[in-house]
């Protein structure tokens, strides 16, 4: 179900996005707003699932995650227990950290942050053991041009 988001309040996420560590005070100063008006419509939004938490972006790099690769994953299987058992294996795998359902000639798609082809070569293997695969294709990044950008809101 979608919240109703007007204009205020995509001042407030816009702002977030950019600063998810602004005090309130400093929030509600930026959007324009007092601060216990700014405080309420926080409150909606999370309350509503439309902010559903607060995190940090790190730098890959910085912490010895410099390779990047997607992962497609195509299936002959598509029982509900294959695919539960699919989805709890592949989410268990700390490396893989985004996991889409997709349409085309792939059916799952996974990111997969590494230090190197070696790590990556451990995280193929723990894929590719996990559960019965039909075929697995990965692509190495070289570059991010954009990655975690912001919601156009």
């Amino acid at each position: 179900m979608n919240y109703p988001v007007d204009q205020m309040d995509r001042k407030i996420l816009r702002a977030l996005q950019l600063d998810a560590s602004l005090s309130q005070r400093d929030l509600a100063d930026k959007v324009g707003m007092s601060q216990s008006a700014c405080w309420r419509r926080l409150k909606a939004l999370r309350d509503s699932g439309v902010i559903n938490g607060q995190t940090i972006r790190i730098d890959p790099q910085r912490v010895g995650l410099g390779l990047t690769v997607f992962v497609m994953v195509r299936t002959k299987h598509h029982s509900s227990d294959w695919l539960r058992l699919f989805r709890q294996k592949i989410s268990a795998i700390p490396n893989v950290i985004d996991f889409y359902r997709i349409a085309g000639e792939y059916d799952y798609m996974f990111k997969v942050m590494a230090k190197d082809m070696n790590d990556f070569d451990r995280v193929y293997q723990l894929i590719i053991a996990k559960v019965d695969l039909d075929a697995v294709t990965s692509y190495i990044t070289m570059e991010a041009i954009a990655d975690q950008k912001d919601l156009p809101i």
